[in-house]
């Protein structure tokens, strides 16, 4: 990691392929960012694994761990903050953050949505695509807010629906796109800067 070289914390709960998409990023020191910590809601994940096998420390923060939500989203919130992010990165981490969390990092946490945004938020963006029956699938990566996959959108991408996808093979187009896309934009923000003007936001 070099002096100038922005801090990326990146969540996740599941097999981590966007995070590897950014640890391989990440090794050319003109991407401009290390990833300096991965965080999980469970333990066990390849997602860990990943981070583990590349040398970069995890932790884990189960929310049934904690008498309420609300004392989850704190300690999340403080232990992502030691690591002093520049930028918060939820890849495939699937639980919402609090309004504790959002204040820490506001307009520094984002996450990538397997859908054209805002059309099909929520868990199910391919598959509703399919039953949409709609020509262009895609993804969003954006701004976290405190509503569901409504933040200022940051970049995307379309993905032609074919007329013999099924869910698993366009949600696996859709994936390899969608890393592309998380790699290309946050190496943007880190080189270029961001700014966020009445939901528009413009790089540089």
């Amino acid at each position: 990691m070099t002096s100038t070289s922005k801090r990326l914390v990146v969540l996740v709960s599941g097999s981590g392929s966007n995070l590897q998409a950014l640890i391989d990023a990440c090794r050319d020191p003109e991407y401009g960012a290390e990833v300096v910590a991965v965080g999980a809601d469970r333990e066990g994940i390849l997602g860990l694994k990943r981070a583990e096998d590349a040398g970069i420390p995890t932790f884990v923060h189960k929310v049934k761990d904690f008498d309420t939500r609300d004392a989850w989203d704190e300690a999340l919130t403080g232990t992502v903050a030691s690591f002093e992010p520049d930028i918060v990165v939820s890849a495939g981490f699937l639980k919402l953050c609090g309004p504790r969390f959002l204040a820490a990092f506001p307009g520094r946490y984002i996450n990538t949505h397997n859908s054209l945004l805002p059309a099909f938020p929520g868990m199910n963006g391919p598959g509703e695509a399919l039953a949409a029956g709609v020509k262009l699938a895609g993804a969003t990566l954006f701004i976290c807010d405190d509503g569901v996959d409504t933040g200022p959108i940051l970049a995307q991408c379309a993905v032609p629906v074919e007329f013999d996808d099924t869910v698993e093979t366009l949600t696996e187009r859709i994936k390899e796109a969608e890393r592309a896309q998380l790699v290309e934009s946050v190496g943007r923000m880190v080189r270029e800067g961001w700014t966020v003007e009445d939901r528009r936001v413009r790089f540089g």
